[in-house]
């Protein structure tokens, strides 16, 4: 099973070859801050199986142990570097994240109370118009 992704505006991309580890979802405050929202959605991948085929990444050390990764070009989160054989890769920087669904949600001590009724809150169009209307200037979802 081969799973590719990269940034928002293509600068670095990935190919992961293999089954891809444990997935999660981090409420923690760091993984917030990183991430710009209310968790980290993360998977665990062998760096043996991990192909950076574009680009590379800048990094910021957030504690003594990890390091995040991130497009310096548009800022997309893509990494939590946390060991010398093992990466953990963004959820949502693949082109196809519903290929990658997390089964533990993890520092919920910090999770936004909020979270719990997302499902229950009402569901309404984009401001301004359809989504279709918007030139995008991102990178599709697929190596070209």
């Amino acid at each position: 099973m081969g799973l590719s992704g990269g940034c928002q505006c293509g600068a670095v991309r990935f190919r992961v070859e293999g089954e891809p580890g444990r997935a999660s979802i981090c409420h923690c405050r760091m993984c917030q801050k990183a991430f710009g929202g209310p968790f980290g959605a993360l998977v665990t991948v062998n760096q043996a199986d991990l192909t950076w085929t574009r680009g590379e990444r800048a990094t910021f050390r957030s504690s003594d142990a990890i390091r995040r990764g991130f497009c310096a070009a548009c800022g997309t989160p893509l990494t939590y570097e946390w060991s010398a054989d093992k990466i953990d890769l963004a959820v949502f920087a693949f082109d196809d994240p519903s290929a990658v669904e997390p089964v533990v949600q993890l520092a919920i001590d910090t999770r936004p109370a909020w979270i719990e009724h997302l499902a229950d809150m009402p569901v309404r169009p984009p401001m301004g118009g359809s989504a279709s209307s918007v030139v995008s200037r991102q990178h599709p979802d697929r190596d070209s």
